[in-house]
């Protein structure tokens, strides 16, 4: 694995410290054989999707929650080791806890355990209110906007 050096991104860019450290904090966990593997697709611009490699847990052993943009996954295994005597032990059954640091406004559509992976569908939904709009020049403001256009009222009115 390749060793990145941040440095320069933390000096030429302020305030991305925070983000040059958890890219670093990340490839260092990749290194250390981060357990269980897993895969990131994505499909479009805002449809995503986690495979996890969680051979030998059953969905009621597994965990899946979001809080404050992150998407934690566990799975605790049972200790049923007590009357089995293993000759080679390969697949691992330790409990595990992996974390994925989520943009804002993604959420978890949908989880599937099938054939040993745990798939889990995200996608991203922009609120209205935040995406871009192009705005016609030598128009009138929309209906939403309607308090920038209206007039104060006159000097008439408040003599009245």
């Amino acid at each position: 694995m390749r060793d990145y050096d941040f440095t320069p991104l933390t000096r030429s860019f302020i305030g991305f410290d925070r983000m040059a450290r958890m890219i670093d904090a990340a490839s260092k966990a990749e290194t250390a054989g981060g357990y269980p593997p897993y895969n990131i697709e994505q499909f479009d611009e805002n449809a995503y999707r986690i495979e996890l490699a969680v051979a030998g847990f059953a969905d009621t052993e597994l965990s899946i929650e979001t809080h404050q943009n992150v998407l934690t996954v566990t799975g605790r295994k049972d200790a049923d080791d007590a009357e089995r005597t293993y000759v080679h032990r390969g697949i691992a059954g330790r409990g595990f806890e992996r974390r994925f640091q989520l943009a804002d406004h993604v959420r978890v559509t949908q989880a599937d355990l099938k054939n040993g992976l745990l798939v889990i569908e995200l996608q991203r939904e922009i609120p209205e209110a935040l995406k871009p709009r192009t705005i016609a020049i030598g128009t009138k403001a929309v209906a939403n906007d309607k308090k920038l256009t209206q007039s104060k009222p006159s000097k008439k009115a408040d003599a009245a």
